[in-house]
């Protein structure tokens, strides 16, 4: 396949290369929902706003090659891991004792500096986007053209992706002005971001 047709290929196989892989469920995606779910739409703004500008950073690293730099230092890895679990297990915390809509008027929501803290040192995140941007070439021989033409495509879909997730969340809020209910979905959502957390350490 030659030409224009091969492009408008290799483009959707990298957009849909990024819902599987950047997609799925993971720390940032399930945060950018309990926040959603836990404060509502407008107050999670901040902080899913955060998680893109982290997320992107990534993507900018990535494809200037700084993570395999990070990553080649003795003990990298490790230092990524051990401050995305930290600041992981606090989130968890503010979202299973997250007050009854109703009552969260007066409770600061997480602000943007906790989104992107939580996007760059999300372990998942480097996987991913590196998986991604290297699943696609979209311009052979023309590696700047092709790595700017993948940014903004990536970025996009950070972006879409992001919002999705908050707007499922936020779909939940109408449900947790009963405090019974409220503290069940926060609790779950705060026990589904450790699992997402631990299952992308793993991997």
């Amino acid at each position: 396949m030659n030409g224009p047709n091969a492009l408008y290929y290799s483009i959707l196989t990298l957009l849909l290369a990024s819902v599987v892989i950047m997609g799925s469920p993971g720390p940032s995606t399930i945060s950018a929902t309990a926040m959603g779910a836990a404060y509502g739409f407008r107050r999670s703004l901040a902080y899913v706003s955060g998680l893109i500008a982290g997320t992107v950073a990534v993507l900018l690293a990535v494809a200037a090659g700084v993570v395999a730099i990070l990553l080649s230092v003795p003990h990298g890895a490790l230092l990524l891991t051990v401050v995305s679990a930290v600041y992981i297990l606090y989130l968890a915390f503010k979202i299973a004792t997250a007050p009854p809509l109703s009552r969260r008027d007066d409770v600061a929501a997480p602000a943007f500096s906790g989104g992107f803290l939580l996007a760059v040192a999300n372990p998942k995140a480097y996987l991913a986007i590196a998986a991604v941007f290297a699943t696609v070439s979209l311009f052979q021989d023309r590696r700047l053209l092709d790595a700017t033409v993948k940014i903004a495509l990536l970025t996009a879909m950070i972006v879409a992706i992001h919002m999705v997730w908050l707007l499922v969340g936020a779909s939940l809020s109408r449900f947790l002005r009963d405090p019974k209910i409220s503290r069940i979905v926060n609790i779950s959502l705060a026990i589904l971001l450790v699992v997402a957390t631990i299952v992308a350490v793993l991997e």
